[in-house]
């Protein structure tokens, strides 16, 4: 798949992906953006300013006005808020590709922020915040990486806090904007059926407004300090009991990350993993288990996530801690190998047919590590890894000082749980 890019005058970064064989076309723009960057008393306000962005511009004064715009043409648009980006996303039909781009950009440039607005938005945010909570099956990761990192911005709640939602007013987020949302600090992707003269020449007018007006707040460094296994349980009334196990890793940027993705595949990935096969098959104890990775710029981990009955959480928790313990001391087998490898080619290549994700695959790149794999050469390195790599990472790993289990149900922290954690 072939893409270019492009850097303007003001540092604005641009990924263009034609897709001539779709019909429609796909716009992201990526801010480097997220809670990551935020402190005790703003938290929360990259996520609500995400909100925000849509309630309404000078052109466009209304969130009912932007609504229609896209609704009148079938488009797709959305945005989301994370740890150390903010994206903004919409899909159409190509002929409204350049209406689409003025759309974007002036919610990027433009955003008014009145303050009935915010006060309007306060209760939409507190809703969306009850729903993650009554969601345990989301809510589990909050938990997680609230014991991970503790009480620094990579532990905190992307959401916020309730006292600081409640709070934060139209001057917060003009600040924010105005340290964070800058041209060399943003990505603008673009996938599918356009014209890439046109697209470049279209993205020069409509961004050239937005200048280097300051210097871009950096994010504090992540301390990470564990010495022995950690357990956080969240007693709640629940049908279903949820646990998220998992180790700290390596970082996008880590040498290893690739073998740890493949690791993380092999546990997890698909009906024929290891934890599926022998957790949920062979005991039925589960009906969703999965394991994979997260990585970001200054962090990482290695997870399986689980729903079990009550009565089998502890029963649960040792046979995964086996099936973890077990692929650090015997080499997978060749072909458990091409298979996980094959697994992630193709699941790769199938999401790289959606424009949405192909935005994704480049602009996300882009926007942490300012230089972009294609998927061939991310394959090849991919093929390149032997099973000693993967025993080499997975011993690196799953160890006893990098374990962490989080646990949404009706439990209490009685000790005898912390008695299985170790591997």
């Amino acid at each position: 798949m072939n893409f270019s890019k492009h850097i303007l005058k003001n540092g604005l970064r641009v990924v263009l992906t034609p897709m001539k064989n779709t019909q429609t076309v796909a716009i992201e723009i990526l801010v480097e953006a997220g809670s990551k960057y935020e402190n005790r008393s703003n938290n929360g306000v990259s996520h609500f300013l995400e909100h925000m962005m849509f309630k309404g511009t000078k052109k466009r004064p209304t969130t009912k006005i932007i609504a229609e715009t896209f609704d009148s043409v079938g488009g797709e648009y959305n945005a989301f808020t994370g740890k150390e980006q903010t994206g903004y996303w919409v899909k159409v039909p190509t002929k409204h590709f350049e209406m689409a781009l003025e759309v974007v950009s002036d919610l990027y440039l433009n955003p008014l922020l009145h303050q009935k607005e915010i006060d309007t938005e306060r209760g939409v945010i507190l809703q969306e915040a009850a729903m993650s909570r009554d969601t345990p099956m989301r809510f589990v990761w909050d938990i997680f990486e609230s014991l991970l990192y503790g009480n620094q911005p990579a532990g905190w709640n992307i959401i916020g806090t309730e006292k600081n939602i409640k709070k934060l007013k139209r001057e917060d987020f003009a600040s924010y904007m105005k340290k964070m949302y800058l041209p060399k600090s943003t990505v603008i992707s673009i996938a599918g059926n356009f014209d890439e003269k046109k697209a470049l020449n279209l993205i020069e007018t409509f961004f050239k407004a937005r200048k280097n007006s300051s210097r871009k707040k950096t994010k504090k460094k992540v301390i990470e300090n564990q010495s022995v296994p950690a357990l956080r349980i969240h007693e709640k009334k629940t049908d279903q009991t949820h646990l998220l196990l998992g180790f700290r890793g390596p970082n996008m940027f880590s040498p290893d990350r690739h073998a740890t993705v493949l690791l993380g595949t092999l546990l997890g990935g698909g009906m024929s993993s290891r934890t599926f096969i022998n957790i949920r098959e062979r005991y039925g104890l589960t009906y969703y288990i999965n394991a994979g990775t997260d990585m970001t710029t200054d962090t990482g981990y290695l997870f399986v996530a689980a729903g079990v009955e009550h009565k089998n959480l502890h029963k649960a928790t040792r046979l995964i801690l086996k099936e973890l313990k077990k692929i650090t001391q015997k080499p997978v087998t060749k072909k458990e190998l091409s298979k996980a490898k094959e697994y992630l080619k193709g699941k790769t290549l199938m999401s790289l047919e959606s424009t949405t994700s192909v935005t994704s695959f480049f602009g996300d790149q882009e926007l942490f590590q300012k230089k972009i794999e294609s998927h061939e050469e991310i394959f090849e390195k991919i093929e390149k890894i032997t099973a000693s790599d993967i025993m080499k990472v997975a011993k690196k790993i799953i160890k006893n000082n990098h374990l962490n289990l989080a646990i949404i149900g009706p439990h209490k922290d009685n000790g005898k749980l912390r008695k299985v954690l170790k591997v």
